[in-house]
């Protein structure tokens, strides 16, 4: 028996009080859907039709997204007790899978300080190997992961000997770092690296003739005038093996491998899950650790710790045996003050992760998460450790050459029920559904200090692009045959099968935003009333309603560290949001259902422009292009204002429509107040952010051709 824990759980304090608010606001919801039907009844229309639609797809949204708060479960670890149970030579082999896919969209240098940092890692250098997968198959990408080895030599030295912290280059040398005798020359080291890389980058290509090794002649020769980012055979480099490569001081490094998977254009590659399982089977040749990470190109490691926080519940003699990973949230370090898009994710991160870990685990993010191999390759045959002896190299290789060819998953259960699932531009929560449908469970690990710091974008477009990517492939498992309100509801706890529906239909959000966003508006031209008036019995049941659900919303936000600002932002956002990348990823589903169309996974640019940031930083939207997602919502922005002001003309000339109006007004009155950055782009700025002239025209000419055709 332990004589201290590895590691504790306790419930949240707060579930009474949640449980407690959602059974009374479940009464006020069953009391709106009663006098709607009541409206049905004694006064049809289509307006309350509409309206019963809205609150009847709120009420399901709301009711899902409780179910996070049912039951937290916040848990802590001390690692400090590991030796208890192991020594550093016992503990488990770990690989590390880094991917990346366009090394102009996410630049080398980025993807470098990712696998720079936790090259660095408090591990056994000897149980540690990293694999970069280049799923664009760049000789750029290459070329930057060689240099990055030879300075490896330096940092990781460095890094251990003073004990850093932070262990990506580029966030140590821009924090004003302590200077320590070696400090100049190692930050010298890294400059001439990242200026040798950002050269080549700007140049685009390899110019072999200036290579004076045979090694790395031999390797960029693979790329041959037919290679292409679609197709191209596979590529597989050691740049750093452990039992051959030291660093500077003379300890033996961590492994790293260059690995690209085989690729052609007549054969489904499944974007990041086929990339992933490719890995999961070249590590299984190469090291075949037990335990792996998935980890995005732009999260570095944000404490060096954080493998020993892993093992506090893997190597937990108490362990659940169906524990298959754990999850470390999502944490963003380019967050501006004010949180302008919302992308922090504040509620998703902090409070939606405990809050299933309390009801059989929470979801994976696709990044900083800690797998057992076991649970995805139940097969032997699948995964065997044949890198024991020198003599063996080269068969080795060409065995993972083999499992990293585009045929190797031709009638297998890869995809389907090894490895990561197919069928979702969301691979990462799908599979985790999956897994916990098979009764694995998961854990979150939430240490104070944050395990990895990953990017968000920092231009409005961008973040409705991402939305609409993640929803549509929610929906890809939503309305398929693994929908968590048939399937997964038979197969885990049915609060947990609630959780992941709420995200999977989040998407139908943009039903009563939409809704919402309209038929007021259209009445209140018309003068016509549709809600309570103030002095109506039922008007405090909206009252109650809405400030309900903002005033325990802002709550959340608060209570985990946020603010009014960032919080009011985050509102704003959701409202966009239902305007825009709701309703395209729910048309997108349907093409791509229809065989109309075919969704393609476009990677979410890391490339920093300065202006965008700097107009970021000060909290100005980010518009600039023209996109059919902008327009969606200029629209809605500009018929709410034209709306609002007609409204007001009715209240001017006849005083006693307001008391009737009023709700609609407010309505109104608040989609206006929330698209202020909108009228913002259209009308008073001028810099290269505004709103595209063209946008703001088709808006203005969509509006006017609605209200000709409507009155």
């Amino acid at each position: 028996m332990l004589k201290a824990p590895l590691h504790t759980s306790k419930p949240s304090p707060t579930r009474w009080f949640y449980r407690i608010y959602t059974l009374v606001y479940t009464i006020a919801i069953f009391a709106l859907v009663y006098h709607h039907c009541c409206n049905l009844i004694y006064s049809p229309s289509f307006t309350t039709v509409f309206l019963l639609i809205a609150d009847l797809m709120l009420a399901f949204l709301w009711a899902t997204w409780q179910a996070f708060f049912l039951n937290p479960v916040f848990r802590q670890v001390f690692q400090e007790n590991l030796a208890q149970v192991a020594k550093e030579n016992e503990y488990p082999g770990l690989d590390l899978f880094i991917c990346t896919a366009d090394p102009f969209k996410e630049p080398p240098i980025g993807v470098v300080n990712t696998v720079l940092s936790v090259l660095a890692y408090d591990y056994p250098s000897e149980k540690l190997s990293i694999y970069l997968s280049d799923d664009g198959g760049s000789q750029l990408t290459l070329f930057a992961f060689m240099e990055a080895a030879k300075f490896a030599r330096h940092w990781l030295p460095y890094c251990k000997k003073y004990n850093l912290m932070d262990r990506s280059p580029e966030v140590y040398f821009g924090s004003n770092p302590s200077f320590f005798p070696e400090t100049s020359e190692i930050q010298e080291m890294y400059k001439n690296m990242k200026a040798t890389v950002k050269k080549v980058i700007d140049r685009g290509t390899i110019d072999l003739d200036q290579m004076n090794c045979d090694r790395t002649i031999k390797a960029f020769s693979k790329w041959t005038p037919g290679f292409t980012r679609h197709d191209h055979p596979a590529v597989i480099e050691i740049l750093l093996k452990n039992n051959v490569d030291k660093d500077v001081m003379g300890h033996y490094m961590p492994n790293l491998f260059y690995v690209s998977r085989e690729k052609n254009s007549g054969t489904p590659h499944h974007f990041k899950a086929g990339a992933l399982n490719t890995l999961i089977r070249v590590s299984g040749v190469m090291t075949n650790a037990p335990i792996f990470l998935s980890l995005d190109c732009d999260m570095y490691s944000n404490d060096p710790k954080t493998p020993l926080r892993m093992l506090c519940h893997f190597l937990d003699p108490n362990v659940d045996p169906k524990l298959a990973f754990v999850q470390f949230p999502q944490r963003f370090h380019n967050i501006n003050k004010n949180d302008t898009y919302g992308a922090e994710h504040v509620l998703e991160t902090r409070v939606c992760t405990v809050g299933m870990d309390g009801l059989g685990g929470t979801f994976f993010m696709g990044t900083g998460g800690f797998f057992r191999r076991k649970v995805l390759i139940e097969n032997p045959k699948e995964s065997q450790q044949i890198w024991n002896e020198p003599t063996q190299s080269k068969d080795v290789l060409t065995l993972a050459y083999h499992v990293a060819s585009c045929n190797y998953e031709d009638n297998t259960k890869w995809g389907r029920e090894i490895g990561f699932r197919y069928g979702s531009l969301v691979e990462d929560i799908y599979t985790s559904f999956r897994l916990q449908c098979l009764g694995w469970k998961s854990v979150t690990c939430n240490p104070t200090r944050a395990a990895f710091l990953g990017n968000m974008p920092i231009a409005l477009n961008d973040i409705l692009a991402q939305n609409n990517r993640w929803y549509m492939g929610m929906l890809q498992t939503g309305l398929s045959k693994f929908s968590p309100m048939t399937y997964g509801i038979k197969f885990m706890n049915p609060l947990q099968a609630l959780c992941y529906a709420h995200y999977h239909f989040r998407a139908f959000w943009s039903i009563p935003v939409i809704i919402y966003a309209l038929v007021p508006q259209f009445t209140l031209v018309n003068a016509s009333s549709i809600f309570p008036k103030v002095s109506d019995p039922w008007f405090p049941l909206y009252v109650f309603l809405f400030i309900g659900a903002y005033a325990k919303d802002f709550l959340d936000y608060v209570m985990n560290g946020s603010t009014f600002k960032r919080w009011w932002n985050r509102q704003r956002i959701w409202l966009i949001l239902g305007c825009s990348s709701y309703p395209f990823s729910i048309v997108d589903w349907l093409l791509t259902s229809l065989g109309m169309s075919t969704f393609e996974f476009n990677v979410t640019s890391k490339v920093s422009d300065s202006e965008i940031s700097k107009r970021y930083e000060e909290g100005v939207f980010e518009f600039g292009v023209e996109s059919p997602l902008l327009l969606s919502v200029n629209i809605v922005a500009v018929l709410n204002l034209f709306a609002f002001s007609i409204g007001i003309k009715h209240v001017l000339i006849n005083a006693g429509t307001f008391e009737e109006l009023f709700v609609q007004l407010f309505i109104t009155g608040f989609a206006v107040l929330n698209g202020w950055p909108l009228y913002e782009g259209m009308i008073l700025r001028s810099d290269k952010g505004k709103m595209p002239p063209k946008t703001t025209l088709k808006s203005v000419c969509v509006v006017l051709v609605i209200y000709l055709a409507f009155f």
